[in-house]
């Protein structure tokens, strides 16, 4: 993740029910909810979420599928994981204990196409020589 992604997934972080919508997805697992599920779990009308929706899966935080009639909305563990690391990425300055309890927390999510480091000193590497 580059700076202007992460701006990006701040800036859609930046509203109160995206942020609630990614916090409902997260708990929903990998199964994720049906847009009707996770507009009455949110407390928005589904037009308003549908926007919101849109702007979360432009940051990469969101992703949907579709299951017959309904689309399924699941979080992006995989950019979630990318967004903690950008900010993560250069803490340890050669010290990876600093890091090990957000690879924990990495560590519980569910597996996604992105594999979470398993160790502190594959997340904070200094890229500064």
């Amino acid at each position: 993740m580059d700076e202007r992604q992460a701006l990006s997934a701040f800036a859609a972080l930046g509203q109160a029910h995206r942020l609630r919508t990614v916090r409902a997805l997260v708990a929903a697992g990998p199964d994720g909810l049906s847009a009707g599920a996770l507009a009455e779990t949110v407390g928005v009308a589904g037009n308003t979420l549908s926007f919101h929706l849109k702007e979360l899966s432009h940051a990469g935080l969101v992703r949907s599928r579709r299951e017959g009639k309904s689309v399924i909305y699941s979080a992006s563990f995989a950019g979630l994981a990318d967004l903690v690391a950008f900010l993560m990425r250069d803490c340890c300055q050669g010290r990876p204990e600093v890091c090990a309890p957000a690879v924990a927390a990495l560590a519980a999510c569910p597996p996604e196409t992105a594999p979470v480091p398993e160790r502190a000193d594959t997340l904070c590497r200094s890229e500064v020589a």
